[in-house]
């Protein structure tokens, strides 16, 4: 851990060291916190007990009441676009600000993604497990130790004095489900929510020892498709060789997105122009745990690759396994196309082009259909207003390392929501994540040191912004 004694003595006041000593003194508290929400299992994808949702949920309004800042505590429903149908329930905790001070509205989200085979985590996913400094679990990090993270800095701040800013929690519960009723909750609720900064705890750092600001995501768009070429499934023996059966058309198309090097050969999807820093190629393979002799893909510097080029991945295909594989010819292959897109081009025209592609693509004249098609914007920041400023001198103090400007490869598509909702509002993208968390897959962790220090940035900036006037 980074103490006060070893961080830029010149812009720690004695409030600034009392708050990063008050998050010291009650951060094993604060991982007790973070392993209680870590045992619920909750998934907020359809096939799974919605139960548990709400149990974290209450989980979290509890651990809001408890810092004994907000003045009010709710959980909250907000209806899926225009349906009947509610989205997963959402934690709204608020404090008016006093004396004409600035708001700060603080998102985390308290779903997780499934777990998976369970035969592939090293430790039980739902019972949190400390191993070397890091506790594994589903949701350790992404985004129960971002939920935490919001608690754990207003209790430090208001440990030591009496917060004036205006702060107001929202901690969403379907954003791992695509963040569905996310744009009708903020349209409800959006008195209780404006603010001056909107700080998304919800991305990663550079490394364990450097805290990043994230000024750059990619957007999503991701959406099933349906091949067909037959109107019913024939033996092979009989008609191989004269029909084209779906599986061939889809190898087909499918192999029509990349070019030889792995780069996107979908026309119309753009790049973006971004400056960034060198990447080495070992890094790459190492975070990644590429395999001996396995080539990296696509041009350019790495990381552009990562954070300003576009990805086409396929994640998922609806076909029979080897085992129960007939002498068939299959009439019809769904697959999912996840496409990650660079900072600059709207969700809606990568759809278009993806469409395109695939219809000039679909060999054979093979059918193509679509559904459950997600869209999502990409975002850059503006780091330039005083909430991007404050936060990054708060990260060097509280790390003891100058932050880096970083882009992140992933989307976090409901933020094209607030900048629609909320114009004006400052949007920061911090989080509480490191190279080896391993969100969304087996043995995701959460590095403590790592929590420590975000926990002690974010007081700093909670504190100092309530220095300010709105």
């Amino acid at each position: 851990m980074t103490t006060p004694e070893t961080q830029p003595a010149a812009t720690l006041t004695d409030r600034d060291r009392a708050i990063l000593a008050a998050v010291d003194a009650g951060f094993e508290r604060t991982v007790e916190d973070l392993r209680a929400l870590v045992r619920i299992p909750s998934v907020s994808w359809d096939a799974y007990d919605p139960a548990h949702v709400q149990a974290s949920a209450e989980a979290v309004a509890a651990l809001a009441e408890g810092t004994g800042v907000f003045e009010r505590v709710t959980i909250e429903r907000a209806p899926i676009g225009d349906t009947d149908e509610l989205g997963q329930p959402a934690v709204l905790a608020v404090r008016a600000p006093k004396a004409g001070k600035p708001s700060i509205l603080l998102y985390a989200h308290h779903d997780v993604q499934p777990w998976g085979d369970e035969s592939l985590w090293r430790t039980p996913p739902f019972e949190p497990t400390e191993v070397d400094g890091r506790l594994y679990g589903r949701g350790a990090s992404d985004d129960k130790a971002g939920v935490i993270a919001h608690i754990a800095a207003v209790r430090a701040l208001a440990e030591v004095a009496d917060p004036e800013l205006g702060i107001a929690l929202f901690i969403e519960g379907e954003e791992e489900h695509g963040s569905r009723s996310f744009s009708r909750f903020l349209e409800l609720h959006a008195d209780t929510l404006r603010a001056d900064v909107i700080v998304v705890a919800d991305s990663d750092n550079w490394d364990v020892d450097t805290p990043s600001l994230t000024v750059a995501l990619r957007g999503n768009v991701a959406f099933n498709v349906r091949v067909s070429t037959l109107g019913h499934a024939s033996h092979s023996g009989m008609v191989g060789g004269i029909v084209p059966d779906a599986m061939l058309a889809f190898a087909k198309l499918a192999a029509s997105f990349w070019r030889e090097d792995g780069s996107v050969a979908v026309e119309g999807l753009t790049e973006a122009d971004l400056d960034v820093p060198e990447q080495s190629e070992e890094a790459v393979r190492h975070e990644a745990d590429v395999l001996e002799g396995v080539s990296l893909i696509g041009t350019g510097p790495l990381l552009s690759r990562v954070w300003a080029k576009p990805s086409v991945t396929l994640t998922g295909i609806d076909a029979p396994s080897v085992a129960d594989a007939s002498n068939t010819i299959l009439p019809t292959v769904r697959f999912r196309i996840s496409t990650r897109i660079a900072p600059g081009q709207s969700a809606e025209s990568a759809f278009a082009a993806l469409d395109a592609h695939i219809r000039a693509h679909a060999p054979f004249g093979a059918h193509v259909a679509y559904d459950s098609i997600d869209l999502g914007d990409p975002f850059l920041v503006d780091a330039s207003g005083w909430g991007a400023q404050e936060a990054k001198q708060a990260m060097a103090d509280a790390w003891g390392t100058a932050p880096v400007e970083a882009g992140i490869g992933g989307s976090i598509p409901f933020i094209a929501d607030l900048v629609a909702q909320f114009p004006e509002s400052q949007i920061l993208v911090t989080g509480v994540e490191d190279p080896a968390t391993m969100a969304h897959s087996p043995n995701e962790s959460q590095h403590l040191g790592v929590l420590r220090r975000a926990i002690g940035a974010e007081a700093l900036l909670l504190a100092r912004a309530g220095d300010r006037s709105a």
